[in-house]
């Protein structure tokens, strides 16, 4: 028998990473696992986010899963490694800020939107410090609230916020933006209303990749012909 892969976020973020992994594994079946109720994950204090990570990978172990993405920038910024050496029998992958896709790339003025958990986080410090070049800046956005407020699609709170976070940076030349959120991805097109030119780039399409290779070289792969289910699980706000 096929076993699922778990996923998991605060809420529907997670989904814009579970639609990159069925573009590429359409056949594999998924649980999801949305948690409205704590979201979102990045405004939480580490002790306590961690009690609600163990306990959601917990829930999705009950379901036998073959391997877990941590479809939240701050959880994996902040838990993942912990999370492999509390269970080091199953397969973690998680999302991060593309800001090495940014670096590589050469981009001059990059701007960091995300949450304040990921963007205080000791990860997203080491990203930058290996990636970034000295004639490349990073602007780091910390967006309180942002996240919350797609979660429940709270549009006019939406567009304050933005404007906000991102007035203040239209003359900074901004080039790219990097989307350290899962929950961004589905407010793009206001963002680029700032910056129309910029490219924006976020982790999920290698997340994706990833899972599939770890599938691959572990000869987890679904072997069926079939079109894949997804199961969801969703706490209520």
């Amino acid at each position: 028998m096929n076993k699922k892969i778990g996923i998991f976020d605060s809420g529907i973020g997670g989904l814009t990473t579970l639609k990159e992994i069925k573009k590429i594994l359409p056949n594999e079946d998924f649980i999801y696992y949305a948690d409205s109720k704590n979201n979102p994950f990045g405004e939480k204090s580490k002790k306590e986010l961690n009690i609600i990570v163990h306990n959601i990978v917990n829930e999705l172990l009950k379901y036998d899963v073959k391997l877990i993405v941590i479809a939240c920038n701050t959880v994996t910024t902040k838990f993942i490694n912990l999370l492999r050496k509390d269970y080091p029998n199953i397969l973690f992958v998680g999302v991060e800020p593309a800001i090495k896709v940014a670096c590589d790339n050469n981009y001059k003025n990059i701007l960091l939107m995300a949450t304040p958990g990921t963007i205080s986080s000791k990860r997203t410090k080491e990203l930058i410090n290996k990636n970034k070049k000295e004639d490349q800046n990073i602007y780091l956005v910390s967006c309180t609230g942002l996240a919350n407020a797609i979660e429940i699609n709270e549009k006019i709170r939406i567009n304050k916020l933005l404007y906000k976070y991102l007035n203040v940076y239209k003359d900074k030349n901004i080039d790219s933006i990097v989307l350290g959120c899962t929950h961004y991805p589905i407010i793009k097109n206001k963002i680029k209303i700032y910056f129309p030119n910029s490219k924006i780039i976020d982790g999920n399409k290698g997340t994706a990749k990833r899972v599939k290779y770890l599938l691959e070289v572990n000869n987890l792969l679904n072997n069926s012909n079939k079109k894949g289910t997804t199961k969801f699980i969703q706490t209520k706000r």
